[in-house]
C-alpha cells in the first residue's frame, strides 16, 4: 500500500530541493549588487595618539616669512697699502678698536729708500747748479756794467777831444784830418756804448728767463721730493676712521704688494643685516618692506634697503637697514631671525603648518570625521603660508579637523581608522 506524501507549506517550502536554484540566483544577485555599490577605498588602521591634529579656523592671516640674517657694519673700509713692502711691525690686532689716524702696521721698502736718497742727491746737485749759475750771471752782469761805465767815460773823453779839435780846426790851428779823426773816435765811442747798453738789457732778460726756468725746475724737484717722502709715509698703514679692525691679513716678514687687500675697518656707528631669502619669494620682496626681530626681550624694526638680483643656490640676498633704536652690544657676524612682512593681514581659512605638506604638496589632506573615528583623504588648495599657518583657498571649512603630521607611514590608503576610537 502506497504512502501519500503531503506537500510542504509556508516557510518550509524555501528549504526544499526545488528551492535550491532560487537560493543560488539570490546569492549571485546579492553579490553582484554588493560589488556595484561597495565603496572603492583602501583602509588603514592607525593609532591616533601618534598623530598631530589641527582645527580648521577662520581668522586674520598674517602674510610674513621668517628668515635669518647676519649683522654687518653699514660701512666697511678696505685697507690697501699704496706702497708695497715687507711687514716690519704690527701695532694692532684683529678686533681692536681704533681711532682715525691710529697706526695699524708698518712696512719697509729698501728700493723706496734708495729712490729717496737718489732724489735728495739730485735735488742738492740741482740747487748747487742753480747757485753757481746765479753767481756766474751776477759776475757777468757786473762785468757788463763795468764795461758800460768805462765806455761812458770814453764817450765823454772822445767828445771833449772832438770839440777841441773842431775849435782848433775852425781857427786853422790843426789840420782837417785831426778834426775828422777826433769826430770818428767820438762816433765810435758812442756806438760802443749803445751796443753795450743793448747787450746789458738782453743779458738781463735772458738771465731772468733762465733763472725762472731753473727755479721752476727746482720747485718741481722739491715737489717730487715731497711726493717721494710722502710715499715713505704711506708705508705706515693707519686707520681712516674710528671703528673696529675687523680683518688683518698680514704677518711679520710677509711681502705685500701695493693695492692688495690686507684688512678692513668696520664703522660701528650703524649696522645692516644681510639675509638670504628663498627664490620662491623673489617677486614679492622689494625695497621698503618692513621687518622686525626680537633681541634681549625687545622688538626692533628694520626695512629692506637693497635687493640683489643674482640668485645663487636657490637664494637671493637682501640688505636690511635698522630703523629706530638699535640694540645694545650688537656684534659683526651675529645671527638675527627676522619676520619679513610681505603683505597686509587678511581674513582667511587657515590650518597649522605641518610635515604633511612634504608628502602632499598641499594638494590633499586627511580630514577627520565628525565622530572622530576615522579620517578620509580630501583634495584641497593651499595659497600663502607663514611660519605658523597655511592659507586654505578651497576644500576645507572652519570647524573641521585635519591631520597635519607626516604621512610617511600611510601609503596610498584613502581612509584611516583610529584604533582607540
Amino acid at each position: 500500500m502506497d504512502k501519500v506524501i503531503e506537500k510542504k507549506k509556508g516557510i518550509s517550502r524555501a528549504f526544499t530541493r526545488k528551492a535550491l536554484p532560487w537560493w543560488g540566483a539570490a546569492i549571485a544577485l546579492a553579490l553582484t549588487i554588493w560589488l556595484i555599490v561597495r565603496p572603492d577605498q583602501s583602509v588603514l588602521r592607525v593609532d591616533s595618539a601618534t598623530l598631530r591634529f589641527s582645527d580648521v579656523v577662520s581668522g586674520e592671516f598674517n602674510d610674513y616669512i621668517r628668515i635669518s640674517g647676519q649683522v654687518q657694519p653699514m660701512t666697511t673700509i678696505q685697507l690697501s697699502p699704496l706702497e708695497g713692502g715687507v711687514v716690519e711691525e704690527i701695532m694692532k690686532e684683529e678686533g681692536s678698536h681704533v681711532r682715525k689716524g691710529d697706526e695699524i702696521l708698518r712696512l719697509s721698502n729698501q728700493n723706496l729708500d734708495m729712490q729717496i736718497l737718489n732724489s735728495e742727491a739730485e735735488l742738492a746737485e740741482k740747487e748747487n747748479l742753480l747757485r753757481n749759475t746765479m753767481i756766474s750771471m751776477e759776475q757777468q752782469k757786473l762785468s757788463v756794467r763795468q764795461e758800460r761805465m768805462q765806455l761812458q767815460i770814453d764817450v765823454r773823453r772822445a767828445k771833449r777831444a772832438y770839440e777841441q779839435q773842431k775849435a782848433l780846426y775852425e781857427d786853422r790851428l790843426v789840420a782837417k784830418e785831426e778834426w775828422l779823426k777826433a769826430e770818428e773816435d767820438y762816433t765810435l765811442a758812442k756806438d760802443k756804448l749803445e751796443l753795450v747798453t743793448e747787450r746789458e738789457i738782453q743779458d738781463s732778460l735772458y738771465r731772468s728767463v733762465q733763472i725762472d726756468q731753473m727755479e721752476t725746475s727746482l720747485e718741481s724737484m722739491k715737489l717730487n721730493m715731497q711726493m717721494i717722502r710722502k710715499r715713505k709715509d704711506d708705508l705706515t698703514i693707519t686707520s681712516p676712521i674710528d671703528g673696529e679692525l675687523g680683518l688683518l691679513d698680514a704677518v711679520l716678514g710677509e711681502s705685500i704688494s701695493a693695492g692688495s687687500r690686507i684688512g678692513q675697518i668696520n664703522d660701528l656707528s650703524s649696522y645692516k643685516i644681510e639675509a638670504q631669502i628663498d627664490e620662491h619669494y623673489i617677486d614679492r620682496v622689494t625695497e621698503g618692506l618692513a621687518a622686525d626681530f626680537e633681541r634681549q626681550g625687545e622688538t626692533f624694526h628694520a626695512v629692506i634697503r637693497k635687493v640683489y638680483p643674482e640668485v645663487r643656490d636657490g637664494k637671493f640676498k637682501a640688505d636690511f637697514k635698522l630703523t629706530g633704536r638699535q640694540p645694545d652690544n650688537m656684534r659683526t657676524g651675529q645671527t638675527c631671525y627676522l619676520n619679513l612682512q610681505l603683505g597686509q593681514p587678511e581674513e582667511a581659512v587657515m590650518i597649522e603648518r605641518g610635515t604633511f605638506y612634504q608628502q602632499t604638496g598641499g594638494r590633499w589632506i586627511y580630514v577627520v570625521s565628525p565622530d572622530g573615528s576615522r579620517a578620509e583623504k580630501r583634495e584641497i588648495r593651499i595659497g600663502r603660508q607663514n611660519p605658523q599657518y597655511y592659507e586654505v583657498l578651497d576644500g576645507l571649512e572652519p570647524g573641521e579637523k585635519v591631520i597635519v603630521s607626516g604621512y610617511d607611514n600611510f601609503g596610498d590608503n584613502d581612509v584611516l581608522l583610529f584604533k582607540d576610537r
